[in-house]
């Protein structure tokens, strides 16, 4: 990841529920750990922005959409398991250059 780069995270949440809220702190410590101060992160909440959802076609929540850089990518749960989280998003691979090109 250069220094200019930025990550545009987008999670999608169902109101203030446990699930919402474990998902929102889970995707805070992965971005400070991993990303260092390189991403925005934006939470949506479905029941106050349906129209929001719609567009992204989001059928569950929580669910993370990496919006930049490309490709897109995204992520249906409470994004608990970090490393499945990393590898979902294609950024165990900026943190783990062993695994480039593979």
């Amino acid at each position: 990841m250069n220094d200019h780069e930025k990550y545009l995270l987008k999670l999608y949440i169902t109101g203030h529920t446990p699930r919402s809220e474990r998902a929102i702190k889970n995707l805070r410590r992965i971005c400070e750990e991993d990303l260092s101060g390189h991403y925005e992160m934006r939470v949506i909440d479905i029941l106050e922005q349906p129209q929001l959802a719609e567009d992204e076609k989001i059928l569950a929540t929580p669910t993370l959409i990496k919006a930049l850089p490309p490709p897109l990518r995204r992520i249906i749960g409470d994004l608990s398991d970090s490393e499945k989280v990393l590898l979902g998003l294609d950024l165990l691979v900026q943190s783990h250059p062993s695994l480039q090109g593979k």
